[in-house]
């Protein structure tokens, strides 16, 4: 693991270089997924870093992310617009991601948690599109603040019964609701929980593309992976207390995903379909199924793919029409029927059709939410029906209709557009074939 490490170190003199930087993460992602085996078992590579099924689909999921998001942003290469400094930024929350998943300390794990934190709100504050972007990072910032510090002391506590915050030596005996509360609640707001979602919509659309894609894919996921991690340690006593949570995901996202239908701008759609599906990943972990455990891990990687890819293309008509709103991005199929397509099937895979990894994810969390009590498959149906309408909504609306007439624009897509789209949709619908690498997580 730390020759990754090393490498994204050395990587330090090619930041000017976009072309060069973008490849480089490509390789090292390839590299990562093929050169490392996942078992079903912690592998430790030194005292503070191992990897597991867990670690090993997200770590490869960053580099994929990050490699993207370079590729994404092409207008800060052509704009001259601080790319030096972006680069570092990039680099810098690469290096964050790789330590927080694969730690196996649990102080090393809040630090770099934490960590990841400050590169978003440079990507914000420094790329952003509005001057609500300052609100939108202090939403982000303060909201992440207010659950993590229970955390910390947590860990503290733990250290101080254990005298240990190895993941290998925390055994807690006597756990009280005040610590399951403060160890769970950092990640609740990261995923997030619905009722305390406030900050996603906001930063996803004030954020530039990059930080729009590395929220959705990647840093709500740590929310995922850091309750899982966490029930490890304390799962036996946690079967108390989830009975609220799963009721809260419940209904917090049936009204969410009603939310859906009355927004305008085409970010804050998908931004509020990230927390509905988020919702159902939150009640397949706390069920405590092993199906409920496997969809969470397949519906993180899937809807990172999904939802990263969706940005880019609501990206790629704001750059042309210098809007993001679905009352002015009207009648695209006229314009741009290739891209027309990817709409299509991106939408479609939103709403968990065939092959996709959405489609696997929801079945298992379905199948574990059910069997938790069956009472909840009224709620999963309204759900599932709902996530059709918003997709086939967002799809309408910016496909058919008439063609706004104050717009003067639309150049056609290059290529490195439809390959940023291709580079997403490809893992996101074949990786089905490999869906072992996720089952075997329970």
């Amino acid at each position: 693991m730390v020759k990754y490490l090393l490498m994204l170190i050395f990587m330090t003199p090619l930041l000017n270089k976009y072309w060069l930087s973008m490849i480089m993460y490509m390789l090292m992602g390839f590299m990562f997924i093929f050169f490392n085996s996942c078992y079903d078992f912690v592998t430790p590579s030194s005292h503070l870093l191992g990897i597991d099924i867990l670690s090993y689909n997200l770590v490869g999921l960053s580099y994929l992310i990050i490699f993207l998001m370079i590729m994404a942003s092409f207008n800060i290469y052509l704009n001259n617009d601080g790319l030096f400094k972006f680069m570092l930024v990039l680099m810098l929350m690469m290096l964050s991601l790789f330590m927080t998943f694969l730690s196996l300390n649990l102080f090393l794990f809040y630090i770099s948690f934490e960590m990841s934190l400050i590169p978003t709100l440079f990507l914000i504050f420094g790329w952003g599109y509005q001057p609500e972007r300052i609100t939108a990072g202090y939403y982000l910032l303060f909201y992440t603040l207010f659950a993590s510090l229970p955390l910390l002391l947590g860990i503290f506590y733990i250290n101080n019964m254990v005298c240990s915050v190895d993941f290998w030596f925390v055994s807690i005996d006597n756990l009280n609701f005040y610590l399951y509360i403060s160890l769970i609640l950092a990640f609740l707001f990261k995923l997030p929980v619905p009722f305390f979602h406030f900050w996603l919509p906001k930063a996803h659309v004030e954020a530039p593309i990059s930080g729009s894609m590395i929220l959705a894919a990647i840093l709500l996921k740590m929310g995922g992976y850091g309750l899982i991690r966490v029930y490890m340690i304390m799962g036996h006593y946690s079967i108390l207390y989830n009975y609220m949570w799963i009721c809260l995901s419940l209904w917090g996202s049936l009204i969410v995903s009603f939310l859906c239908l009355f927004q305008v701008d085409m970010k804050s759609i998908i931004a509020y379909s990230s927390v509905a599906h988020m919702s159902l990943v939150i009640c397949g972990i706390m069920s405590f199924y092993g199906f409920g455990f496997s969809g969470a891990l397949v519906m993180m990687i899937g809807h990172g793919f999904c939802s990263s890819a969706l940005f880019c293309l609501a990206n790629i008509v704001y750059e042309r029409s210098h809007s993001r709103s679905l009352l002015i991005n009207k009648g695209n199929l006229c314009v741009i029927p290739g891209l027309s397509v990817f709409w299509f099937l991106l939408c479609a895979n939103n709403m968990s059709s065939p092959p996709s990894l959405n489609l696997l994810g929801e079945i298992y969390l379905m199948c574990s939410v059910i069997s938790w009590d069956y009472m909840t498959y009224f709620f999963l149906f309204i759900m599932s029906f709902m996530s059709c309408c918003y997709s086939i909504y967002l799809f309408s609306m910016t496909q058919h209709g008439y063609i706004y007439k104050g717009l003067s624009y639309f150049n056609s897509i290059s290529v490195r557009e439809y390959m940023l789209i291709i580079f997403h949709f490809v893992p996101l619908n074949f990786l089905i074939l490999k869906y072992d690498t996720f089952i075997l997580f329970f």
